[in-house]
C-alpha cells in the first residue's frame, strides 16, 4: 500500500508570502498533498485580531502556486457556506489546478467564530445532520446533470453545477474526530476519509469503524483514500523548541522529537493501515525543522 505524505497549513498567523513560500517548498521537495483549513479566527484562540485568512481564497491561491500537489481544503465548515455556493466554488479551484482540488466537509467546532460572525451554533448532533445533507447536495452537483433535494435544512430545485469538476472523479472528503457518525457519513457519501491529531491506536479503531461501515453498506472500503494530519514539532536538533505549545490533548497524534523518531512513529501510522499523513503546520515556521524532515524523514517513505 502507497503511503503519501502531505502539508497541512493553516492561513493564519502568517504573510501570504510566507504561505506562498511553504506551499513551493512542498511542491518542489515531492510532497503529494497541501491543505488549508477554514477559520475566520486564528486557532487556539489567543486574540480576535491574531490574523486568518479565509478559506475558499486561500485554496485558490494555494492551487495558483503550485504545479504537482493535489490541494485542498481540511475541512471546510459545512455550515458556514450553502452547498451549492460551496460545490461550486470548489469547481472553480478544480479547473484552476487543473484537475488537482479535492475538498473535506465537516460539521464545525469553533463555537467563537459562529457566533461572533453571525451563525447559529446548533448541537453536535444537528450539526451533523445537516453536514450530512451537504455531502448529499455537492456530491449531486458535482455527478448529476441536476439536483432536486429537498431536506431539512436545503432545498434544491433544478440546480445545474456547469461546469463539472475538470477532475470528473475529483474527491470528496468528511474529516473529524468523531467515533461513530463521522466515519458512517465517508463510509456513505466520501472519496476520503481525514482524521485529525489521533494516535496511530485511534486511528486504527477508526478504519477498524470505516470498513465495518462500508461493509453495511455494500461497498469496498478500498474506494475510500484515508489521511491523518499531525502536528508538526519535530526538532533537526531533536529537542522541539515550542514542546510547551503542544495542546495536551494533541500530543499522541503529534510529531514530536528527532527526525529518527519522526520516522518511527510514521511507520506506526503505516503500520495502522492509513493511506497517508499530513503534517501540520502552527506558525512561526520551523524551516530548519521542514527541512530536515524533507531529507531525513521522506526518503524513508519514498
Amino acid at each position: 500500500m502507497s503511503f503519501k505524505l502531505g502539508i497541512h497549513t493553516g492561513p493564519q498567523d502568517l504573510t501570504m508570502a510566507e504561505l506562498k513560500r511553504l506551499w513551493k517548498r512542498a511542491d518542489d521537495a515531492g510532497f503529494s498533498w497541501a491543505s488549508v483549513w477554514d477559520h475566520f479566527y486564528a486557532n487556539p484562540l489567543q486574540s480576535r485580531d491574531d490574523p486568518c485568512f479565509e478559506g475558499v481564497a486561500s485554496m485558490a491561491a494555494l492551487a495558483a502556486t503550485t504545479r504537482n500537489l493535489r490541494v485542498g481544503c481540511l475541512v471546510f465548515c459545512g455550515l458556514f457556506r450553502t452547498p451549492g455556493m460551496l460545490a461550486k466554488a470548489a469547481v472553480t479551484i478544480d479547473h484552476l489546478s487543473e484537475g488537482r482540488a479535492e475538498i473535506g466537509i465537516g460539521a464545525g467546532w469553533f463555537e467563537e467564530e459562529f457566533r461572533d460572525f453571525g451563525y447559529d451554533f446548533p448541537s453536535l448532533g444537528k450539526r451533523l445532520d445537516q453536514l450530512e445533507e451537504v455531502l448529499q447536495i455537492v456530491r449531486s452537483l458535482w455527478r448529476e446533470e441536476r439536483t432536486d433535494f429537498d431536506g431539512e435544512y436545503y432545498q434544491l430545485s433544478n440546480a445545474h453545477c456547469s461546469p463539472k469538476p475538470f477532475n470528473p472523479d475529483m474527491r470528496l472528503w468528511v474529516g473529524g474526530r468523531g467515533e461513530k457518525r463521522t466515519p458512517a457519513m465517508a463510509a456513505k457519501y466520501a472519496d476520503g476519509f481525514n482524521m485529525p491529531y489521533l494516535s496511530p491506536q485511534e486511528v486504527a479503531a477508526r478504519l477498524e469503524t470505516l470498513e465495518r461501515q462500508c461493509e453495511a453498506g455494500g461497498r469496498d472500503p478500498g474506494e475510500i483514500e484515508t489521511s491523518v494530519n499531525l502536528g508538526f514539532y519535530m526538532s533537526a536538533q531533536g529537542v522541539p523548541s515550542k514542546l510547551e505549545e503542544v495542546p495536551a490533548h494533541f500530543r499522541e497524534g503529534s510529531l514530536i522529537g528527532s527526525p529518527e523518531q519522526a520516522v518511527e512513529r510514521l511507520q506506526q501510522y503505516r503500520d495502522a493501515g492509513i493511506g497517508g499523513v499530513n503534517i501540520a503546520f502552527r506558525p512561526p515556521v520551523d524551516w530548519e525543522a521542514f527541512e530536515a524532515y524533507i531529507e531525513q524523514v521522506m526518503p524513508a517513505f519514498g
